[in-house]
């Protein structure tokens, strides 16, 4: 790796750009759009420099500047650009793609065209790739009681013990459904109402990230009425992903946001919980926001710690990004796959579990591991826990 390429790097030229010595070039867009944003920089660095937020305000930088010829100097490919206006910023949007997507796997097409050469070469195959099996909320306590979308209240199984805010996200709503169910189901279990706001919509990361500021502020404002209003004691997220950028809204709501795991670690009602033993191996994967960022990676290890007799691991090379990061499976192809390889080496044969705490870490893993070990399940640390509930499935 150059040195253009190291955070340290990286920051020079950010320097160079805001003092005039360096021009907002394809190449300084290059070296800036090869950053992960992981943001374990930030953990190593002995000054703790906030790399995060300085990365953010370049891409906002960048996304604003335009060519001598007055074109932007960024580019996104059309069904990204359409992904993000009509469905990321209006997620209910993915509800009503459910049923079309759910017929679109099982009639074999999602098979079909991981099939075709031509189709491989396109940015709609690593989409497809990452599609994973659709599956529909439900009740908490029927396995066929399905919808295509989301209730406002859940109320809880026996002694009532408080109200919390439950935050779908936007692709997760659509790719996730299974943990959002396991979470509403384990929280009822404990005694807590869930309350699922219906205008509440995407978190806005993707478009901090991507440079969007505008928009990004806009999705803000728009949860923070959402949630508004609620007699609730925290704003549970089930995407570490989510959970750092909805934590720097205003401070009286990201006070009581807080990830599943740290959540359920220190909550009422387990004392008439009855869980079932797992006598497997689990691996857990760290997803760079819940390890770098939250600092709250130890959480999802005492969370499966619950379940009677359970071999709890941490994925060898936790420290390194998986690849997914956002979009930068799409924007940086190449290296994330090799990245995801990587990641992919270190999986024992004789796990039977890996979970992960954000969605995007846990489609970009899955889509590797589909055909290459596919007894090997990817999920969430609640889901698994919640099936040793007796979650139906």
């Amino acid at each position: 790796m150059s040195e253009a390429d190291s955070p340290r790097g990286r920051i020079a030229q950010m320097r160079g750009v805001a003092s005039g010595h360096i021009p907002i070039n394809q190449r300084f867009i290059q070296h800036i759009d090869r950053c992960l944003t992981c943001r374990a920089c930030e953990v190593a660095c002995p000054n703790h420099v906030a790399y995060g937020p300085l990365i953010d305000k370049t891409r906002s930088m960048i996304a604003t500047s335009t060519s001598l010829n007055g074109k932007t100097l960024t580019k996104k490919f059309w069904l990204r650009k359409l992904i993000e206006k009509e469905f990321i910023t209006k997620p209910t949007r993915f509800d009503k793609l459910r049923l079309l997507l759910f017929f679109y796997q099982n009639i074999g097409l999602q098979g079909l065209l991981k099939k075709l050469v031509i189709f491989k070469k396109t940015k709609l195959f690593e989409l497809n790739e990452q599609l994973p099996k659709i599956k529909f909320p439900r009740t908490i306590s029927s396995k066929t009681d399905t919808s295509r979308s989301w209730k406002k209240t859940y109320l809880p199984i026996g002694k009532p013990c408080g109200e919390v805010g439950l935050f779908l996200g936007c692709v997760a709503r659509l790719t996730d459904t299974e943990t959002i169910n396991a979470s509403i189901y384990v929280l009822n279990r404990l005694g807590y109402t869930v309350h699922i706001p219906p205008i509440q919509t995407c978190c806005g990361a993707l478009h901090q990230h991507g440079g969007d500021t505008k928009i990004s502020k806009q999705l803000a404002q728009q949860n923070m009425t959402a949630f508004d209003g609620l007699n609730v004691t925290a704003i549970i997220t089930t995407s570490s992903g989510c959970n750092i950028r909805l934590a720097d809204y205003h401070s009286e709501f990201s006070a009581k946001v807080i990830d599943i795991s740290k959540f359920l670690i220190s909550a009422d009602g387990w004392h008439d919980i009855k869980i079932s033993p797992l006598q497997n191996k689990v691996l857990v994967h760290d997803p760079c926001t819940l390890r770098n960022i939250l600092r709250s990676s130890k959480y999802p290890y005492e969370l499966l710690m619950r379940i009677p007799e359970v071999q709890v691991t941490p994925l060898t090379g936790n420290d390194q990004c998986c690849g997914a990061a956002g979009t930068y499976f799409l924007d940086q192809p190449v290296m994330a796959r090799s990245l995801l390889n990587d990641k992919i080496s270190k999986i024992d044969n004789d796990a039977r579990y890996l979970v992960t705490s954000n969605i995007g870490c846990n489609m970009h893993i899955a889509s590797a591991l589909r055909d290459k070990i596919p007894e090997l399940e990817i999920l969430h640390p609640v889901t698994l826990l919640a099936r040793q509930m007796n979650m139906p499935t």
